[in-house]
């Protein structure tokens, strides 16, 4: 379990009072997460081992945000799945059979980020489209304070994992990911 503290060599600014280092989606939405604060980041380190390396970060103090796309005959529907990034989403079984979808596949990155409105490497579940629902593993939730995206490669959030579940149509998949 991380607490704050792991991040306080960075130089944490309230992500609120920043909007233009937000994508616009992320700044319009940030209200869900009042806690988040964010730091800004060489935008070639926004992939997560690079920005562990770079920034002095445990693996296991960031959580990734990775689209999944289940389709069942002409229907497809999207999800946002959130993991610790010491773990991966468990697509072909959790996923595939909490959408009620033949097949699922991560996202293509030009729909993900057209979709989200984002940019690749800076998906976050805030702001996502509403009717996107937002799986977060359980072990998100258990990790204390997390690192995710921003919506842009340039800087990151931090904020305390529980205040995910603030975020329209997220809730807890236990298993989600392993």
């Amino acid at each position: 379990m991380s607490d704050r503290l792991v991040f306080d060599h960075l130089d944490l600014l309230p992500a609120a009072g920043h909007p233009e280092l937000l994508a616009p989606a992320v700044a319009a939405a940030i209200r869900h997460v009042p806690s988040a604060m964010l730091f800004t980041i060489d935008p070639a380190l926004a992939d997560t081992a690079a920005l562990c390396d770079a920034y002095h970060l445990p693996l296991d103090s960031c959580a990734n945000c990775v689209i999944v796309t289940g389709r069942r005959g002409d229907v497809a529907r999207h999800v946002a799945c959130m993991a610790l990034a010491t773990t991966r989403v468990d697509v072909n079984a959790v996923v595939r059979k909490r959408l009620d979808a033949r097949k699922a596949s991560f996202a293509p990155m030009d729909f993900a980020v057209e979709g989200s409105g984002m940019e690749y490497g800076g998906i976050t579940p805030v702001g996502l489209p509403a009717d996107w629902p937002v799986w977060v593993d359980a072990a998100v939730v258990d990790a204390g304070w997390v690192c995710i995206g921003s919506g842009v490669r340039g800087s990151k959030l931090v904020l305390p994992s529980e205040e995910l579940l603030r975020l329209p149509n997220a809730e807890v998949v236990a298993g989600l990911a392993g």
